[in-house]
């Protein structure tokens, strides 16, 4: 009997341990889980993501056939480089043009200042002579009752100084309009400016027959050669830009309340999966196109739906990258694996 009470005490035992263990390990997983649950929303994670750069079309100022070609598909430039030349033949022609024409439009105002000195003098001249017959008029008119002199002479002195009125009215308006042809403006000479921006301008025409990078940059679908016709303002070469780097991720809706412009991400690429890079969240979209809800005529458009489970809409965060390694280049499209750590 001893025997057997020992043996149902020990089952009993058991039991109660093995419901200890079994409750341990339920209660475990529910730990276990609600931390793995705030993990992860508290640190989102996606592995829908891709490197992603800035492509900037280079189209020329000015239109000519291209004489000079230095690159290649694919290659980095450094800012500043020359990518094309723009036959600039037909540009120094109008650059010399606007040259000899700023030297022509200084000759001319020249001839205008001089023209202006003359037009001056003479008025002052034909003024002074005014004045003259002026005060004779004046000197005989009383003279004329004591009859010393005779109405003929007081109406010819009238007659010279109307004559002279006249002239020194024509004199004046020769002067403006000379000063007018000059186009001075205070310190300001419209012709010279003119013939300045002119030239100017030519320059700049010059100048812009030799297209250079305008950042450090890739070559990317290079498909032109020497010989082709470049338009004005029409892409000729497409540069991927290498000054900033970054990874448009798409992270299900209910992460974005979790995510914040400024926290700290890390970066994996598939391409370099040993290799850990670190970015920082510049901010999510706010925006996707939807087909459901597109208008038409004027009225919404609303498709009848019968879904029992909605799917969560993914939203694109752009993650700028911090870290580089020249190693280990960026390139577009490659796939990455973020992980959002918060502000750190």
């Amino acid at each position: 009997m001893a025997d057997d009470e020992g043996t149902a005490e020990s089952l009993l035992i058991v039991r109660v341990a093995g419901r200890v263990v079994g409750l341990s390990i339920i209660a475990g997983a529910i730990v276990l889980g609600l931390y793995v649950l705030r993990l992860y929303y508290v640190y989102p994670r996606t592995d829908d993501a891709y490197v992603r750069a800035n492509v900037v079309g280079i189209a020329p100022h000015v239109s000519g056939p291209i004489v000079e070609l230095p690159i290649h598909d694919n290659q980095h430039l450094a800012k500043g480089a020359l990518l094309f030349v723009v036959d600039p033949r037909p540009y120094q022609a109008a650059l010399e043009r606007a040259q000899a024409n700023l030297v022509l439009t200084n000759l001319r105002i020249d001839a205008l200042q001089n023209a202006i000195h003359s037009a001056q003098a003479r008025q002052h001249q034909l003024e002074a002579d005014a004045a003259y017959d002026k005060q004779y008029l004046n000197r005989i008119v009383p003279l004329l009752t004591r009859h010393f002199v005779t109405a003929n002479d007081v109406f010819d002195a009238r007659s010279h100084l109307a004559a002279a009125t006249a002239a020194v009215d024509s004199a004046r308006n020769e002067v403006s309009k000379a000063q007018n042809e000059l186009g001075q403006y205070g310190d300001f000479n419209a012709r010279r400016k003119a013939a300045a921006a002119a030239l100017y301008y030519a320059k700049l025409n010059v100048e812009y027959c030799y297209v250079r990078a305008p950042f450090d940059a890739y070559v990317t679908n290079l498909n032109i050669a020497v010989g082709q016709y470049a338009n004005e303002g029409r892409q000729v070469v497409s540069l991927v830009d290498n000054r900033v780097w970054y990874v448009m991720a798409n992270f299900r809706e209910n992460f974005l309340d979790h995510i914040r412009p400024g926290m700290r991400v890390e970066v994996y690429l598939l391409s370099y999966p040993n290799r850990r890079f670190v970015g920082r969240v510049q901010e999510a979209g706010w925006a996707l196109y939807q087909e459901n809800g597109a208008t038409v005529g004027g009225l919404p458009q609303v498709e009848p739906t019968l879904n029992w489970v909605r799917l969560s809409q993914r939203f694109p965060v752009r993650i700028v990258l911090e870290t580089r390694d020249p190693q280990r280049p960026f390139r577009m499209g490659q796939t990455a694996v973020v992980t959002v750590q918060g502000f750190r």
